[in-house]
């Protein structure tokens, strides 16, 4: 995946004061896959704290989600084709995917939905 994707993402989520305040008791850590990449994303009261790349098959986190990169690209776009405007657009179209524990998902959805759309901000990153 594009290293500027990544490398934007941590600033801007921690940047974004209205996501940060729907995360705020949100700390945990989840699996993000992006095409044949896995990141492993550390979240301390909805601030990034660390993405890293997943280096071995037994990390892991709460949960995983996971889609194509061509799927992530298109759904970072200012104004994405139907089925990839929203994760869960996404996922009942069969473009993504989630397991492992889903409640801190679905309890803080707003929140997620945010974090997963936070590359839109990023200047460039369709290219």
């Amino acid at each position: 995946m594009d290293g500027n994707v990544i490398d934007g993402f941590q600033a801007a989520v921690n940047k974004d004061l209205s996501l940060l305040r729907w995360g705020r008791w949100v700390s945990l850590e989840f699996l993000w896959g992006i095409g044949e990449d896995d990141y492993l994303i550390r979240l301390e009261q909805g601030r990034v704290a660390e993405v890293r790349l997943r280096t071995l098959p037994i990390e892991t986190g709460v949960f995983a989600v996971r889609a194509a990169s061509e799927v992530w690209i298109e759904h970072w776009r200012p104004l994405p084709k139907r089925d990839y405007h929203d994760l869960f657009s996404m996922l009942s179209a069969g473009l993504a995917t989630l397991d492992g524990e889903i409640t801190p998902l679905m309890q803080n959805l707003i929140y997620f939905k945010g974090l997963l759309s936070a590359p839109r901000t990023i200047p460039d990153v369709q290219s």
